[in-house]
């Protein structure tokens, strides 16, 4: 379901929190936090400061939201989203080899960070998240936290997106 702009400025916080709050995967809490500065302008206001409450958590809010997020290619339990998002470049189609592939290549990478691959699914195809394991598997630790919550906020503009018809 999409809704206008308008809509969200004018619903109650509770509303407002349920609608909005699967952006951010599995962490309403952004939501309830920028529910506070409504009215917004604007799509773009609104993710702006969706943001700016993820860039002032903590180390350790940051962190739960990266692991709120599934691996890649799995057939873990994950948000509609997310299911939606990995089907549309068919990572839930994967042959019995591809499947092992992603499963390889999301324990390597845990192993390395200690938290799920995270990639806006919307922008690749299966190649390209292939290489971009690889590529990023030479990250710092810090440099693939903020590689994350880039991806992250790349994907809550895909949601946002699909959300506002405005």
């Amino acid at each position: 379901m999409s809704y206008s702009l308008t809509q969200l400025n004018q619903m109650s916080q509770d509303e407002f929190v349920t609608v909005v709050g699967p952006i951010f995967e599995h962490t309403p809490r952004i939501a309830e936090q920028a529910a506070s500065k409504r009215p917004f302008a604007d799509v773009s206001e609104l993710y702006q400061t969706m943001v700016k409450v993820v860039n002032e958590m903590s180390s350790e809010e940051t962190l739960a939201l990266i692991f709120a997020h599934p691996d890649l290619g799995t057939r873990a339990k994950m948000a509609d989203a997310s299911v939606k998002e990995q089907s549309g470049v068919g990572l839930d189609r994967l042959s019995p080899e591809e499947f092992d592939r992603f499963l390889r290549l999301n324990q390597v990478y845990r192993d390395r960070f200690g938290f799920p691959f995270i990639i806006a699914v919307r922008n690749h195809t299966q190649e390209s998240i292939l290489d971009a394991f690889e590529v990023r598997s030479n990250h710092s630790l810090e440099e693939e936290k903020q590689q994350a919550l880039s991806e992250i906020c790349q994907i809550a503009r895909f949601r946002l997106e699909d959300l506002v018809t405005d």
